[in-house]
């Protein structure tokens, strides 16, 4: 059942099962083989993303319902296409009691509820906190009792049978849960979370008797046929995430099953019962495969002058992960911190070895070498807690110990938290390396790291995805890959940001760097949607405002800034020539990205939209409808036989997916092997290619470099006496080599098939 492609659609209340199915026979025409859904189990009343699950035992009326369901499947089955679903088994949403009937009958029944067990309560704590009351301190003054319920505003919570006599107080005070300041809840709450985020409650399916009743509804689907592969959200959050993939497994042992885990560079996925990855990783090796590693140098100065800071990434992700450790997640630090009482120092010393933790999280008894590593750096920082850093880890190394389990559910949240929602947004001199499953340190790869990394992940995981945007991307692969561009132009790119940030400063240079490269890539975008994102930005990097605390002041300076970018004709002016010179080297990078994607080895995934152009930045950017009329016309007009310029409406994107993915999905054979190719000639290092056993794909590299030595001058290829065809122009090569100037003369890829 492993795909040969797959399209993921963010199906929502807006985008239902219904505008879905209307989608099958474009994919089928596209080429892929599987629709790849959001989830679709009952959300949170208003949830645009299905992430918040309330019931797990029926398809959400939001989307469609299972009449819905039945409906895709039947247009899905029509159309030759199969479906991979996602799941969310690390947490439920708890925002709407009511709409979660688990969680209602908890709060009614406390821990002598049927579900009780359902849920990472630490019941010892006493009442569960709730944390929803204004910061007032006679918020409990609005409680109200009505219909049975007890009432905050809009919110209601259960009234536990015989305990609804009295003032709504006095109710309050004999429920099994309390009604708390809201900015309590990082620091006091009573149930583990998904990261910092209240409205997500932990689930326990480390529980058969959980697991089997979150999973009976998406189970019956696959073993009914209706769905051939399952994505797993977030499993670093779960609290035996081995023991959870060997139970799913052997639960759809047919299934194609890909898993959420964000490995670090260099990190290896551990022999668990799944296929792969959902391609983070993948999406590093690509994106940085088209940067310009030679450059580095020229960003750090330019970085130090916008800044004037000197903090390595390093240092600064220490920083960020410390303050999460020890603030937005306190609570589950101080849960930790009562399971050592004899160590006084414990939330300082879980603090800082979370902090110095190198990759998300451990899976004991393998990685056991990140804490030792956590362990040496953590006491060179703080040398004063070397003792009881000794006396945890000795405890933290056993994968038995509570203390164990815990922390390394803790690890995973802190650098989610610390790294991709805070850092990301601080270290801004390079942001097309700043994204979800990179190190921005590591500035770019070289073409011989690529072919390792690919030969590899051919080697251990062939049916692993590939990725190269999804719904939490930073920013999509197309900014990345104008992005790249800089790379090849720093003494261009300092030049006019640094005349930008005096004619429209900011008193946060760093956050003003990201905003103007995030302007000239995702140039032409609207004043809304980049005012949008420098706030959301801003808010992130927690530097001068926070969501919790936003600073009236400083925000409204960063919209002035913003404003000024449109209003001031002379700078918009010259941001749109800007933008206007590396959109070209842009396009050809993007071009690039796309194919070594869809044709490495791995399973490659199209986000919905980008198999045209898309400029989008961070969500909710990146969730915007899609015209898919307009993909349909393109692609019918492909069909008919026009080769489409590189300009402006993407239409050679979709022309490079449409037929990768239909040449995948036609002849999978030619897929299952993987050589590096090498060009000959002066400017040989410009191209990427590989043969994957049969189908040989070209890549340019580095464009404007190519262009500034004259174009491919004496490069060519081999073509060892065999006969190619070209995908994309249908042109026929032989010989012994072939002129890298002839085969990307129309287009900056090729995709050569070899003739039997």
């Amino acid at each position: 059942m492993t795909p040969t492609g797959t399209y993921r659609v963010q199906v929502r209340p807006d985008f239902p099962l219904a505008k879905t199915a209307e989608l099958a026979d474009y994919l089928a025409d596209l080429g892929v083989s599987h629709l790849y859904t959001a989830p679709l189990l009952t959300s949170a009343p208003g949830s645009e993303h299905g992430y918040d699950v309330v019931d797990h035992s029926q398809v959400n009326p939001a989307v469609g319902g299972e009449e819905g369901r039945l409906a895709l499947g039947k247009a899905l089955e029509t159309a030759g296409l199969g479906l991979i679903v996602d799941i969310v088994p690390n947490h439920a949403g708890v925002a709407v009691p009511a709409a979660n009937p688990s969680w209602w009958d908890v709060l009614a029944n406390g821990r002598s509820s049927a579900y009780a067990g359902w849920y990472d309560i630490d019941w010892d704590r006493g009442r569960i906190l709730i944390p929803v009351l204004a910061d007032d301190p006679a918020a409990l003054d609005d409680l109200r009792v009505e219909d049975g319920e007890l009432r905050y505003y809009d919110k209601r919570y259960p009234i536990a049978d015989g305990t609804g006599d009295g003032t709504p107080r006095e109710v309050h005070d004999r429920q099994h849960y309390e009604l708390v300041n809201w900015t309590r809840g990082d620091s006091e709450l009573t149930y583990r979370r998904f990261f910092a985020i209240s409205d997500l409650a932990g689930l326990r399916v480390e529980d058969p008797e959980v697991f089997r009743a979150t999973h009976a509804e998406i189970l019956r689907w696959v073993e009914e046929g209706s769905v051939q592969g399952i994505r797993v959200d977030h499993p670093d959050g779960l609290r035996d995430p081995a023991g959870y993939f060997e139970r799913l497994r052997a639960a759809a042992p047919e299934a194609w099953l890909v898993i959420e885990k964000i490995l670090e560079p260099g990190e290896a996925l551990p022999a668990w019962p799944v296929d792969g990855t959902t391609g983070y990783d993948a999406m590093a090796e690509v994106n940085g495969v088209f940067v310009d590693t030679s450059t580095e140098a020229f960003f750090d100065t330019l970085d130090h002058h916008l800044t004037g800071a000197e903090t390595s990434w390093q240092d600064l992700v220490h920083q960020t992960k410390l303050h999460m450790a020890s603030r937005a997640l306190a609570a589950e630090l101080a849960r930790m911190a009562r399971l050592v009482p004899d160590v006084e120092t414990a939330p300082r010393a879980l603090a800082e070895l979370a902090a110095c933790f190198p990759v998300y999280r451990s899976y004991l008894p393998e990685g056991a070498r990140h804490l030792a590593k956590a362990r040496s750096e953590a006491g060179r920082r703080r040398p004063e807690l070397i003792p009881d850093l000794d006396r945890l880890t000795a405890r933290l190394r056993n994968p038995d110990d509570e203390l164990a389990i815990r922390f390394q559910q803790f690890t995973g949240a802190v650098m989610a938290k610390g790294v991709e929602d805070t850092a990301f947004y601080r270290w801004t001199r390079f942001t097309a390396r700043n994204e979800v499953g990179n190190d921005p340190a590591k500035f770019g790869v070289t073409p011989d790291e690529f072919h390792e990394c690919a030969g590899e992940r051919g080697r251990n995981w062939p049916a692993s995805m590939t990725s190269l945007s999804t719904h939490d991307t930073k920013r999509s692969e197309d900014v990345r890959a104008r992005l790249a561009v800089l790379a090849e132009l720093p003494g261009d790119w300092t030049e006019v940001v640094r005349r930008w940030v005096r004619a429209a400063p900011l008193p946060d240079p760093s956050l003003a760097h990201l905003v103007w490269q995030a302007a000239v890539g995702a140039w032409p975008i609207s004043r809304e949607r980049l005012r949008a994102y420098a706030v959301k930005s801003a808010r992130e990097a927690a530097a001068s405002t926070t969501w919790t605390s936003p600073d009236e002041g400083f925000e409204a300076a960063l919209s002035a800034m913003v404003d000024q970018i449109y209003d001031d004709p002379a700078l918009n002016a010259e941001v749109a020539a800007f933008a206007a010179t590396i959109t070209p080297p842009g396009w050809s990078n993007a071009l690039g990205q796309k194919l070594v994607q869809l044709t490495m080895p791995g399973v490659p995934d199209v986000y919905q939209g980008t198999e045209l152009w898309d400029f989008s930045l961070v969500d909710p950017d990146n969730r915007r409808p899609v015209d898919f009329a307009a993909r349909r016309d393109l692609l019918t007009r492909l069909d008919d036989g026009w080769l489409p310029p590189v300009d402006d409406t993407g239409a050679a994107k979709l022309l490079v997916t449409s037929r990768t993915l239909r040449l995948r999905r036609r002849r999978p054979e030619l897929f299952d092997g993987y050589r590096p190719v090498f060009a000959e000639g002066r400017l040989g290092e410009h191209v990427l290619a590989f043969d994957r056993g049969g189908v040989v794909a070209v890549a340019t590299r580095l464009p404007v470099g190519l262009s500034r030595r004259g174009g491919w001058l004496d490069t060519t290829l081999s073509l060892r006496g065999n006969t190619w065809t070209e995908v994309f122009t249908n042109t026929v090569y032989g010989g012994d080599r072939l002129a890298v100037g002839d085969l990307l003369d129309t287009y900056p890829v090729a995709l050569l098939v070899k003739e039997s």
